[in-house]
């Protein structure tokens, strides 16, 4: 009976298992919300827009793939390689060394850098390294590149606000000219350079020293098929255009330079691959009254990259 008295009470008040609900529904929902939190809002959209533009914009270093490690043979070679700034991991040293300027500088030049550890190892352990090589005592293992992909290059102009300027080689085997380009490309505002993935030269301790530090801030991404990459910058908008020394339009009369672009530059001999060609939007010859038959692709890349630039000031 007392159980049912205390049931029926009268006692004014929140009872049992209303969770409070008469008393949250007295208060107030709080200040209004700004503009660009409110769904629906004019400026709402516009924050979103920028959201989603903003995930767009790191460009993601690794998705197109990784190097090999390389190693740096000889002590000319090794003080070079660092003296410009090529990645390294560790410095390897033979026991007992004569102990000369360059081995000296090696070693100052490895411990005022960081993060280069230094080995020292007998001399078969060396030569088994190199394969017989005549290393001198002094050993530099460079990391394997990681490679960007073709489309986080132009995903990194539209994080700027900027039309794409891409270099994209075709048959260029030699890394010194890629190593040229790059430091180009770095020079005149580009976003990158594109290499295919076979049959091209790549981001060697050859290519880092020629680019003189610029490859550190300028990606190189890797392509398994350049045609397809092509095609998929036409598919976004971005003009394609192919040096030749035959080709139809004169440096000077291309307007398209002046916007997206991608210039592809060919090997020295044999120019652009067949079904490159083909997919270019423009063939495009640079005027030489010197009559020089063809120009390396470091320095043809340089002159059109200046164009451009010229064009976008």
């Amino acid at each position: 009976m007392a159980a049912n008295n205390r049931r029926m009470s009268g006692k004014k008040g929140a009872q049992v298992g209303s969770g409070g609900q008469r008393r949250r529904g007295l208060e107030g929902k709080g200040p209004t919300p700004p503009a660009e939190m409110r769904k629906g809002h004019k400026k709402n959209r516009i924050a979103s827009a920028k959201a989603k533009q903003v995930q767009r914009r790191p460009v993601a270093r690794g998705r197109g793939g990784k190097g090999t490690s390389e190693l740096v043979v000889g002590r000319n070679p090794v003080v070079e390689a660092l003296r410009e700034g090529v990645p390294a991991n560790t410095l390897y040293v033979q026991q007992f060394i004569d102990n000369d300027e360059r081995v000296r500088e090696a070693l100052q030049l490895a411990a005022e850098r960081g993060g280069i550890n230094l080995m020292e190892a007998p001399r078969p352990e060396l030569d088994r390294m190199t394969n017989g090589l005549n290393h001198q005592g002094l050993v530099l293992q460079v990391p394997p590149y990681e490679y960007a992909h073709p489309e986080d290059l132009a995903d990194a102009a539209a994080g700027e606000g900027a039309d794409p300027l891409i270099v994209a080689l075709d048959g260029v085997t030699d890394p010194r000219n890629l190593g040229a380009v790059v430091r180009s490309v770095s020079a005149f505002g580009g976003h990158g350079v594109v290499v295919p993935e076979r049959r091209a030269a790549g981001m060697t301790a050859g290519a880092w020293k020629t680019s003189a530090g610029t490859a550190a801030r300028t990606p190189v991404a890797r392509a398994t098929n350049l045609t397809r990459a092509l095609e998929q910058y036409k598919k976004a908008g971005i003009v394609v255009v192919g040096l030749a020394a035959d080709g139809e339009v004169e440096l000077g009369d291309l307007e398209a330079l002046g916007g997206p672009v991608v210039v592809v530059v060919g090997s020295e001999g044999k120019g652009l691959s067949r079904l490159v060609g083909e997919t270019c939007d423009f063939r495009v010859r640079i005027p030489m009254p010197g009559g020089a038959e063809s120009l390396n692709a470091g320095v043809a890349a340089g002159i059109v990259l200046y164009e451009a630039a010229r064009r976008r000031a």
